[in-house]
């Protein structure tokens, strides 16, 4: 089989590797016309900001704009709920025409003064963009009538893909992270500057190690399950960004000695800016499967040095393995030499999803994502087996015509893929933003197997057009 065989598009060849020697592109602009499934900047922004419960989210733009992205996270919060409600200024040809500043104004006043929110987000569209709303002067007003802080997320859809909108919402937790310390160094006469030294801030509130996570979005309750085995083993959290996030947890981001940072794409320069500010190290973790699960807490271990904490890691661990894998075996025995497509938003998740299909038996046919890079794309292919697909950025045609020529029996995506998968007559599983069931952690690769078993041998594929012949 050739890619001639199935037309893909010229200028997308090198962004698909099959076999062979590795010669593939990434990080590219999506090819006009591919109909890409990467989602805009204003989506990307909303993604990473949008769980933190305790504030308000208003998207100055069409109503469109606000409508996408209402409540496209199973985000959960353990207190707060503002982050479930959308605010839009819905933006209409003559807010177009003269300016939308003074309706986002009386917007931001009248919300504020209802919900009593403790920090503000402003999400400028693509058209805020091209009007030229002065957003940054409205939110600097606004915060000082108010007394909460009132951030602009420049996050205008044609800025790129969904990538520059992660940085947008870093750069927007950094202002609360940074401004909370300059606030208490000028209380306390301290000076802060860039010094790395967290001790100047006398910011020890116990004598437990201290890590934030970074990356994880509490879906279906996830980031409680993490904070739970990091109690365990005698680890505080000190924040999470953003699942079940605070404002006032944000603010103390600094006090913390590592950053566990489970999604790189999204915050990354989020954890770059702590450690230039705070000389707070990171490391990249995750906690899908059994492998990486295991992983991120050793790491944790390792990066204290404490006898203890790596005794109780090991315990943890055991326990949690122990009950595990008796559970996985029927679905193994099911599910072995089953084909799997993944194709994700971040290259780092599909590393965790090929190593559970593994654990369950099941064979890595097709591997992508929407962000990824060259390096990532070569260590996917490492990690797959000789002959997998490895896509870049690919398009909904390039997806049916690879899931049809690799006759998969089971497609992991999310709310995009969804469609392409049913329409095929393939199972699905929802591995993104919308599902309702944990799939982190160790209980989370119970879950996972549960569903991937539910969805595979499912006696309704038999009537799948594609497979009417056998």
């Amino acid at each position: 089989m050739t890619h001639e065989t199935i037309n893909l598009l010229e200028k997308r060849k090198r962004q698909v590797h099959e076999g062979g020697e590795f010669a593939m592109e990434a990080e590219k602009q999506s090819l006009a016309g591919s109909v890409s499934q990467r989602s805009c900047s204003f989506c990307g922004s909303r993604v990473v900001l949008y769980p933190i419960a305790d504030a308000l989210h208003v998207v100055h733009g069409p109503i469109g704009c606000a409508s996408y992205t209402w409540d496209i996270r199973g985000s959960l919060s353990s207190g707060p709920e503002l982050h479930r409600l959308s605010f839009s200024t819905d933006m209409q040809e003559k807010d177009v025409i003269y300016g939308g500043e003074g309706k986002l104004y009386n917007a931001l006043i009248e919300l504020i003064d209802e919900y009593k929110p403790n920090a503000a987000f402003i999400y400028t569209t693509c058209i805020i963009g091209v009007i030229g709303d002065d957003v940054q002067a409205v939110a600097k007003k606004v915060q000082t009538e108010k007394g909460i802080p009132v951030i602009a997320v420049d996050s205008e859809g044609f800025k790129g893909s969904k990538k520059e909108g992660y940085k947008a919402a870093c750069d927007a937790l950094f202002k609360i992270a940074k401004e909370s310390e300059v606030e208490k160094s000028q209380a306390e006469g301290q000076d802060i500057g860039g010094t790395g030294d967290i001790s100047t801030l006398d910011l020890q509130t116990s004598d437990s190690p201290k890590i934030n996570i970074l990356g994880d979005f509490n879906i279906a309750g996830e980031i409680w399950v993490i904070k739970d085995y990091y109690e365990r083993m005698g680890v505080e959290v000190v924040c999470s960004i953003s699942g079940d996030g605070r404002v006032e947890e944000i603010r103390k981001a600094g006090r913390a000695q590592l950053n566990i940072v489970q999604c790189s794409g999204s915050v990354s320069n989020l954890a770059k800016m702590l450690e230039t500010e705070y000389g707070t190290p990171m490391l990249r973790a995750s906690y899908f499967g059994i492998e990486d699960m295991s992983k991120a807490l050793y790491d944790v271990a390792d990066f204290f040095d404490d006898p203890e904490i790596h005794k109780a890691a090991q315990r943890v661990i055991k326990e949690e393995v122990t009950k595990l894998v008796p559970q996985l075996a029927p679905y193994r025995k099911d599910l072995q030499g089953k084909k799997a497509a993944v194709y994700t938003g971040g290259a780092f998740k599909v590393f965790s999803l090929v190593r559970s299909l593994k654990t369950i038996g099941m064979d890595v046919v097709i591997a992508g994502s929407q962000t990824g890079s060259v390096e990532d794309y070569k260590l996917l292919a490492e990690l797959c087996d000789p002959g997998t697909i490895i896509l870049d950025d690919t398009n909904p045609l390039e997806l049916a015509k690879f899931v049809k020529e690799k006759d998969v029996d089971l497609f992991i995506g999310g709310v995009k893929e969804r469609p392409i998968a049913y329409k095929l007559g393939v199972g699905f599983c929802d591995h993104n933003h919308e599902r309702k069931e944990a799939l982190a952690g160790f209980i989370g690769m119970y879950n996972f197997a549960k569903e991937v078993h539910t969805s595979v041998m499912s006696p309704v594929w038999q009537f799948a057009p594609r497979r009417a012949n056998r």
